[in-house]
């Protein structure tokens, strides 16, 4: 991100600093471009080092001369795009061993393919891993201080007196997406960005995790995973659309995946209940990205086009996302499906209840929008205040237990 953009304050940044005062190693994970160094250095200030290894001599340096390098910069250090030497990793775990003090090392990741498990080898227990996406809806409107999503919080009726968002502004944040580079600064071509973002990533990660020959089947593959997202993952259906063997797609689908392209969100399943799907729900995890690679001109077309209830269900569950790992916390998202294919968007589980999420692109929704959330009483678990996430002007009963947001509440 180019440091000349105005800083947007984040959410992860209360969490982190917690985090940081503990743990001697700090581990930023996440998509390229999304803003991790940027928020890394606003966090530090002048108070420590940094160097990148995108850098081609200090990455030789790093990988060749590893406890040199250490010597060179000292700690407390912020070390960019650390998966490029991970032999880095056992020497910081030696220097932390000897003079164990938090906040010692900073480090960011974008490949966390390979990088997780390096990291795991070498400090378990040493590192805090923190995942940061996008720009939220709230950290663009200035309200980074926010908590996760549940419905029935206290939080939701805080945010009653907030403007209500309309359905053009609604599909112009879904159709420009959240990279923090088309906001805070001087205006950029959306379609110019993604176009040199999607030729990037192709470049610079794709081909290093999975030595992509046919740069235009993978780019056939990224379209063809955008054209699905909200949908539930048929590996033959986007092997074949995409003219890859299944094995492939399969490969290139956890390289999206773990590079924070996707985020694929598993199915609830118990013993309890074995009629349930096992099949996980695919979501790109930024809605403006997948927009460009469907091709969609401008927002007024999205809205208007047979994608944008799927879009927009990307958007709530990508933003919903945000809340829980901006706060340092693992979302304990799933969704529900049985075999009578009665399906319930969102399932949200936190101290052993189940709270029930449904998203519409209606400004009316009715009892009908929530007919699947009986079936949930077959799962076993207390079922809490439920949520449909729709373009209502404010907050409703729909039923006993269930409440009509408004999806700028998020």
């Amino acid at each position: 991100m180019d440091e000349k953009l105005t800083y947007l304050p984040r959410t992860l940044e209360r969490f982190f600093a917690q985090a940081a005062s503990q743990f001697p190693v700090m581990l930023v994970t996440g998509p390229r471009q999304i803003g991790k160094t940027t928020f890394l250095r606003h966090l530090a200030s002048d108070s420590r080092n940094y160097v990148t290894l995108d850098d081609p001599l200090l990455r030789e340096l790093a990988n060749e001369e590893p406890a040199l390098f250490l010597q060179r910069f000292k700690a407390p250090v912020l070390i960019d795009e650390i998966q490029y030497a991970p032999g880095l990793l056992p020497h910081i775990k030696m220097e932390v061993d000897r003079d164990r003090k938090g906040g010692m090392y900073w480090l960011t990741g974008s490949q966390q393919f390979h990088l997780m498990r390096d990291v795991a080898e070498s400090l378990a227990g040493r590192v805090g891993v923190v995942n940061l996406l996008g720009l939220s809806r709230r950290e663009l409107i200035g309200k980074a201080d926010s908590v996760p999503f549940l419905p029935g919080s206290d939080v939701l009726s805080a945010r009653d007196d907030e403007p209500v968002m309309q359905l053009p502004g609604l599909f112009q944040w879904i159709w420009m997406g959240s990279f923090p580079a088309l906001y805070g600064g001087p205006a950029v071509e959306r379609d110019l960005f993604y176009s040199s973002y999607v030729q990037t990533y192709l470049q610079r990660d794709v081909r290093d995790l999975a030595n992509v020959g046919d740069e235009r089947a993978f780019l056939r593959f990224l379209r063809a995973c955008a054209a699905r997202t909200g949908q539930m993952l048929n590996m033959q259906d986007l092997s074949r659309d995409s003219d890859i063997n299944p094995a492939t797609a399969k490969r290139w689908l956890s390289i999206l995946e773990s590079s924070g392209i996707v985020y694929l969100l598993d199915p609830w399943h118990s013993n309890i209940n074995k009629r349930m799907v096992k099949t996980p729900k695919l979501y790109f995890l930024d809605t403006g990205l997948a927009g460009y690679l469907t091709e969609w001109s401008s927002a007024a077309t999205l809205e208007a086009g047979a994608m944008s209830g799927a879009f927009l269900e990307t958007w709530v569950v990508s933003e919903i996302l945000k809340s829980w790992w901006h706060n340092g916390k693992r979302a304990p998202l799933h969704y529900y499906r049985d075999k009578d294919t009665k399906e319930v968007d969102l399932l949200i589980h936190q101290d052993g209840i189940i709270y029930p999420v449904e998203v519409k692109k209606s400004a009316n929704p009715g009892k009908d929008s929530i007919r699947n959330f009986n079936a949930l009483r077959s799962l076993g678990q207390p079922i809490g205040e439920g949520a449909v996430i729709s373009l209502v002007p404010m907050r409703l009963p729909i039923a006993e237990g269930v409440m009509a947001v408004p999806v700028g509440m998020l």
